[in-house]
């Protein structure tokens, strides 16, 4: 893995605690709270440009992810932000971030090796 894809894969590791700890809050706690919903809907759309940037890089999504997914869904949150159904995002938040936090382990820590080979400390 090159230190590029590494720092792409951190970055979806850091978006993706993050979007978990909206999770752990709660579905009442999204739903009531404006500023989750929209760290939430910032999370999705910086995963999804990650995602598209792996994806024209030609590195294959594990078993589990899609890109084309992330992709679709950061170009909704975006062009679409009118239409945000927040049952619909707590969906993708509560479901699909946490399965691929799980499918995205292995590289991620390959990721985390490859820096640290590159800055020991």
């Amino acid at each position: 893995m090159d230190v590029r894809t590494a720092k792409e894969y951190l970055h979806i590791r850091d978006w993706l605690a993050l979007a978990q700890e909206i999770v752990d809050s709660g579905e009442q706690a999204y739903l009531d709270s404006l500023l989750a919903q929209e760290a939430g809907d910032s999370i999705m759309m910086k995963v999804g440009e990650a995602a598209g940037r792996l994806a024209r890089a030609g590195i294959e999504p594990p078993e589990g992810v899609e890109w084309s997914d992330a992709i679709s869904n950061r170009n909704w949150v975006i062009h679409q932000y009118d239409e945000i159904n927040r049952a619909v995002t707590w969906n993708t938040l509560s479901g699909a971030i946490p399965a691929w936090r799980r499918a995205l382990a292995p590289r991620i820590a390959e990721a985390e090796r490859v820096l640290a080979e590159r800055h020991p400390k």
